[in-house]
């Protein structure tokens, strides 16, 4: 029988011990009834691991492209013994690669591409029994701690991001039945099988004919998911390409370098000597990051505090509120409403608002000192749609971003947003949710006014857009906007930080408005 040819094609960036543990495996592959050739991009910093791939090439089978030199200004791929930090930019050069491999195994007439990750080692099994599945596109799972101490997760999900709780569209669940759910899919997969699944990565096999189909990494323009393996599969389904991920031969994904301690046990189950670990996962014993409320107020307790807090606590986890020079029982509020949370005021004796800077410095630092691991930075009178109270913990448990970007509405009464050439915010997308990391040095905007609620260095770290939507009070009531006004008068006279046009267009008296929808 002719042999089927498979090209093996991985770009690679890697640590020399992985990248040798990586290599070493795939010398091990079983090749009868195959005939494997390589492509790899090395885009190294390390030369001893460029030195590796080199030897590797020595092999007549192996075709070898150097990557572009790292722009600095807009930083690199960084993993440590946390976790792995990607930009943007990062993402779709990789894409540009792997739709690179592609194309070389379409021009070379080869029956199927292979493409790995770097930071795995497989079962000697593993291709042979992919290609005997007779899959168009089809994943060898493996399982991964995304963060230390958190339970593993594997690299097939069911739906957008990483969502993994089975459902219909259009179908509301709670959290109970979302953990429920996920917890039958993952105890699935830890079972021997092959199975339809929505999206997948890392170590994926595609036929000749899914390649001819147009398969690519490219983006999808107007797809906010993130990473090049969702546009990928997306692009995949709507080519009318299933999905697939094999369970026999689980692979072993060295993703940080303190898990290279487990690659001789995992080598000597892949030979039988050994049988493989069992894993007892359940939803209950996942790490559920820590949100913490950052917020800032002055004077709040006949407006919106109310409101917004007995909303907020259906979520946070705790609370930081600068009061910046409140006169009221704004503090007395807050300590009664979210009794039973964890909850640090800091009292400022007189306002810092009019340099504002300084008092979002003061907000941050308050913050971090309480060891968060997610911030949501929201005023007084912000708060979200009614499905942010589901949706939240899917957002924080993903490993992919570091701040969630969202749209807010500007309400010019209770029940209707403004909309016009002077104001429309919901057409921006902006950060609210950021991921703490230990280390991050801030970098602000030295702005009196309109600094940002966040270091602009956030702008940074990985990002997603999520379309959940912000409630924004504070110019719904008539009294408001006239204080507002005045204030933006006073402190900004040469709008020099905001827009005189738009200052103002405060006080016009038949603005368009639009209703809002929940």
């Amino acid at each position: 029988m002719e042999k089927k040819r498979v090209l093996i094609g991985s770009p690679i960036r890697q640590n020399p011990q992985i990248l040798k543990e990586f290599l070493d495996s795939l010398c091990c592959l079983d090749q009868e009834d195959l005939e494997l050739s390589y492509i790899f991009v090395d885009d190294n910093e390390s030369e001893e691991a460029s030195r590796q791939l080199l030897s590797f090439e020595e092999n007549g089978l192996t075709t070898l492209i150097k990557g572009e030199k790292a722009d600095k200004l807009r930083g690199n791929y960084v993993c440590d013994d946390i976790t792995h930090y990607w930009q943007e930019h990062l993402i779709w050069k990789v894409a540009g690669f792997k739709n690179l491999m592609i194309e070389k195994a379409l021009q070379s007439g080869y029956d199927y591409l292979f493409l790995i990750d770097s930071d795995l080692v497989l079962h000697p099994a593993t291709l042979q029994h992919l290609v005997k599945t007779g899959k168009d596109i089809i994943s060898e799972i493996f399982w991964t701690s995304w963060y230390p101490a958190s339970p593993e997760l594997p690299n097939v999900w069911l739906y957008d991001h990483y969502d993994m709780s089975l459902r219909q569209r259009g179908e509301n669940l709670s959290q109970e039945d979302m953990d429920a759910r996920m917890q039958g899919f993952v105890d699935r997969l830890r079972k021997p099988g092959i199975y339809e699944v929505g999206g997948l990565g890392a170590c994926t096999l595609m036929s000749r004919q899914a390649l001819q189909a147009g398969i690519s990494f490219s983006e999808i323009k107007n797809l906010t998911l993130w990473g090049e393996d969702r546009h990928f599969c997306v692009r995949a389904n709507a080519l009318g390409l299933s999905l697939w991920v094999d369970t026999h031969y689980p692979a072993y994904h060295i993703y940080r370098e303190s898990s290279l301690a487990g690659v001789e046990e995992f080598k000597a189950i892949c030979k039988g000597e050994m049988p493989p670990s069992q894993v007892n996962y359940t939803i209950k014993e996942r790490h559920t990051p820590k949100l913490t409320l950052s917020m800032v107020m002055k004077n709040e307790a006949d407006r919106y505090l109310w409101k917004v807090l007995q909303e907020h606590k259906n979520y946070i986890d705790e609370a930081v509120i600068i009061d910046d020079g409140s006169t009221d029982n704004s503090i007395e509020l807050c300590r009664s409403i979210l009794e039973g949370i964890p909850l640090h005021i800091i009292q400022n004796s007189a306002s810092k608002f009019s340099n504002e800077v300084e008092l979002r410095k003061q907000q941050w630092n308050a913050t971090v000192a309480t060891h968060p691991e997610w911030i949501l930075n929201l005023d007084s009178d912000e708060f979200f749609e009614n499905r942010f109270r589901q949706e939240v913990r899917m957002l924080i448990e993903d490993p992919d971003a570091d701040v969630w970007y969202f749209r807010l509405y500007d309400f010019w009464n209770e029940n209707h947003y403004r909309e016009d050439e002077y104001w429309n915010a919901q057409s921006t997308y902006r950060p609210f949710l950021v991921r703490y990391r230990s280390g991050f040095v801030a970098d602000w905007n030295e702005f009196t006014q309109h600094c940002g609620r966040f270091p602009k260095n956030i702008m940074n770290l990985p990002y997603k857009l999520s379309p959940l939507r912000l409630k924004h009070l504070g110019w719904a009531d008539p009294k408001d906007r006239i204080l507002k006004y005045q204030r933006y008068r006073e402190l900004d006279p040469e709008a020099r930080y905001g827009w005189k046009e738009q200052y103002e267009s405060i006080l016009d008296p038949n603005p368009r408005v639009v209703k809002w929808e929940e």
